[in-house]
């Protein structure tokens, strides 16, 4: 196991150092840089910029340096805690996106044990009470969760709690705690707000994993070493818990490398619309302006989340089931 988990290690630091490579490479993608689009916003409202100024800019930023050269500059300031200038918001990225990253990884850490304090339950019910009205019924509400996109759901809550309580939902704090210093106070209003996003985020990821839950326990309870395990006396709650939901719960476990980052970046109009401060809306508009210092940083991040997350699932999955091991031994 202690070896499974140093080779699971390696793999991982190798696939960070592909990743910032991959994630500096997209966001250069569009031709041009931040400067230009500078120049056309300026130019569209009929102002005009001294050439001079702008090559100067594009010298002190490294603008017009080769590929590798600004790769290089990025990640050993990363290294080193520096994670570039925001040439939109004039501020170092650090001050912009630590805030806004853990609004996301606290909501959207909150959104997935909804996911599994919810879906577990209903998907071994769903499974152990195959047709029943239950059944049907977690069928009906998991299907309409995965079709109404997340966004559509916040508009409808926010216009029921308008109509029906005359209140304005939105942010994830009240004024007086918008810019203060974390403390039990802070944390009881952020649940206190929060608590509605949450449900909006968990709608969709709830319902698909009710589904998968299902299939694969009703897959294991049809298999012999549950009749047999009947056949010896257990009882029916321990013959269920005990292997098939442990096995079934193999593919839900391996999908926590890709949800947190999926629920980051899939809440980005779910942030507009609610009026959060999450780092969804800032990556939206780092890529439109193409400030590329703050958007490399965020999109870094989500893929360190991303990483981080399959190792936890394998580590996870190597726990729960002795068969998985790596390289198949």
């Amino acid at each position: 196991m202690v070896g499974y988990i140093i080779q699971r290690f390696i793999a991982m630091l190798l696939t960070l150092v592909a990743v910032s490579v991959v994630a500096f490479a997209i966001i250069q993608l569009p031709p041009g840089d931040y400067l230009t689009s500078y120049i056309a916003a300026l130019s569209s409202t009929g102002d005009q910029v001294d050439p001079r100024v702008i090559e100067n800019l594009r010298i002190q930023y490294g603008l017009g340096e080769p590929f590798y050269v600004q790769y290089w500059k990025w990640i050993t300031g990363i290294l080193q805690g520096n994670f570039g200038h925001s040439f939109e918001w004039k501020r170092p990225v650090s001050e912009l996106i630590w805030g806004r990253l853990g609004n996301s990884v606290m909501l959207e850490g909150l959104a997935v044990i909804v996911m599994w304090l919810i879906a577990v339950p209903i998907g071994i019910y769903a499974a152990v009470r195959k047709y029943s009205l239950g059944d049907y019924l977690a069928t009906v509400v998991g299907f309409i969760g995965l079709a109404v996109p997340n966004f559509f759901f916040a508009l409808i809550v926010m216009y029921l709690a308008f109509i029906w309580f005359g209140t304005t939902l939105g942010g994830l704090f009240s004024p007086e705690f918008e810019n203060a210093r974390w403390s039990l106070a802070r944390i009881w209003d952020f649940l206190t707000h929060a608590w509605i996003p949450v449900l909006v985020l968990a709608t969709a990821g709830t319902a698909e994993l009710i589904r998968i839950l299902r299939a694969n326990l009703l897959d294991e309870l049809k298999k012999p070493y549950v009749t047999t395990a009947r056949a010896k006396g257990l009882t029916e709650f321990r013959t269920i818990m005990k292997y098939p939901v442990r096995l079934a719960l193999n593919p839900l476990i391996s999908t926590i490398g890709w949800l947190l980052p999926a629920l980051v970046s899939g809440s980005v109009i779910v942030s507009v619309v609610m009026n959060l401060p999450t780092a969804g809306p800032m990556l939206l508009r780092s890529l439109t302006t193409q400030d590329m210092y703050l958007a490399g940083a965020i999109i870094l991040l989500l893929s360190v989340l991303t990483v981080v997350g399959t190792l936890i699932s394998d580590i996870l999955l190597a726990w729960i089931d002795p068969r998985i091991r790596y390289g198949g031994k």
